[in-house]
């Protein structure tokens, strides 16, 4: 990242930086290499939780966006986003409330359902206020988290197809780098698999009376060999437009590649073995633990151009780097640039962020930031 000795004095730490040049490439990079599978693209806002960056994906000639939760698809409506898939289970009233209320909002809204009971919810909330709600769903292919097992979604689509006020137009699934259910390093394996997988999904359910149309699948990992298997027709990468130590670690991103970085300053150098930053685990992700299988990554960041630093441990508000020298050669004042592990979570945790874009910096809010409703 380029970043003036000025710039990186003039910036309020610690706080995250957004190189504006290579959001730009990865996020053409990936619509291209999907298209050219014959798929669309329907990137999750989950890493940058903002309508610009949301914007700047459909310009580029994605079909929709995909959310988690509904508060995050409302602020990208607001945001002026039209088509949106909430692909998370539509549980709870507050929930099915405001997404009836959002669906009159948008162009298109997609549900997800993997379960009689949330699927009974919508159909009773759509009939009970005079609409119809698209839905999708889900179908657990390895992850082993929410999604009906294959064996049973025939089954349960033909169950969504006769409730009222519900049109199951499409199955989706998170999936990843799986193989057989046990993780795997193998890209093109473990996206074969998922394509297949969610291929046989849909052959059962139209077997079973279904008229399905969408099968959406894809991660970051996974999302550009899925779209070229053909077995699929929508991929719903996130992190692709950021990118992070996680994608160079699995093998589809470079180092150069990534857009995002944090900026913290030493607040603290009292011993040779080890600096304070002004940064803790209110600041920096920690949903990845170092030195752990399968990656074993070298602290919770890493320190650009000081590979031999380690941020090993962190108190609310405090970052301790250590070095493997054994004296990390830092002063109080000195402001250090850090790379992500897991870009997502290091967004989530900022009110704002600052964009580098053509040498000038601007700050902006992550409007979508804590909207875990």
């Amino acid at each position: 990242m380029d970043l003036t000795r000025e710039q990186l004095a003039s910036l309020e730490t610690p706080c995250l930086v957004i190189d504006m040049q290579a959001v730009r490439a990865n996020l053409q990079s990936m619509q291209r290499a999907v298209s050219a599978a014959g798929c669309r693209l329907r990137p999750h806002i989950k890493t940058h939780k903002m309508p610009l960056f949301a914007r700047m994906q459909i310009e580029a000639g994605a079909c929709g966006i995909t959310c988690a939760k509904v508060s995050e698809a409302e602020v990208m409506a607001d945001g002026g986003l039209r088509d949106i898939f909430i692909a998370y289970p539509m549980v709870g009233e507050h929930r099915i409330r405001r997404a009836a209320a959002l669906a009159r909002r948008v162009d298109r809204l997609i549900l997800a359902v993997d379960s009689p009971e949330s699927a009974d919810a919508l159909s009773k909330a759509a009939v009970r206020e005079n609409t119809g709600f698209e839905v999708r769903l889900e179908i657990d292919t390895g992850a082993g988290r929410t999604g009906v097992p294959l064996e049973r979604a025939a089954d349960l689509a033909a169950q969504i197809h006769a409730m009222p006020g519900l049109r199951l137009t499409g199955i989706y699934t998170f999936k990843s780098l799986v193989y057989q259910g046990a993780p795997t390093a193998d890209i093109e394996l473990a996206a074969r698999e998922e394509g297949e997988l969610m291929a046989e999904a849909a052959r059962r359910i139209r077997e079973a009376g279904v008229p399905i149309e969408d099968i959406s699948a894809g991660s970051s990992p996974t999302g550009e060999a899925v779209a070229r298997t053909g077995l699929v027709n929508e991929v719903r990468p996130g992190t692709y437009i950021f990118k992070d130590q996680m994608l160079c670690r699995e093998g589809v991103a470079r180092p150069e590649e990534i857009a995002v970085r944090y900026a913290a300053t030493v607040v603290s150098a009292q011993h040779a073995e080890y600096a304070v930053l002004d940064g803790g685990c209110k600041f920096f992700a920690t949903d990845v633990v170092p030195d752990a299988a399968p990656h074993f990554y070298h602290g919770y960041a890493a320190v650009d151009g000081r590979p031999e630093l380690c941020l090993s441990r962190m108190n609310e508000e405090h970052g301790i780097l250590t070095a493997e020298s054994g004296a990390t050669g830092l002063h109080v004042g000195d402001v250090l640039l850090l790379t992500p592990i897991h870009v997502c979570t290091a967004v989530n945790q900022q009110n704002a962020v600052w964009l580098l874009d053509n040498g000038t910096l601007t700050r902006v809010p992550v409007k979508a930031r804590g909207m875990t409703v």
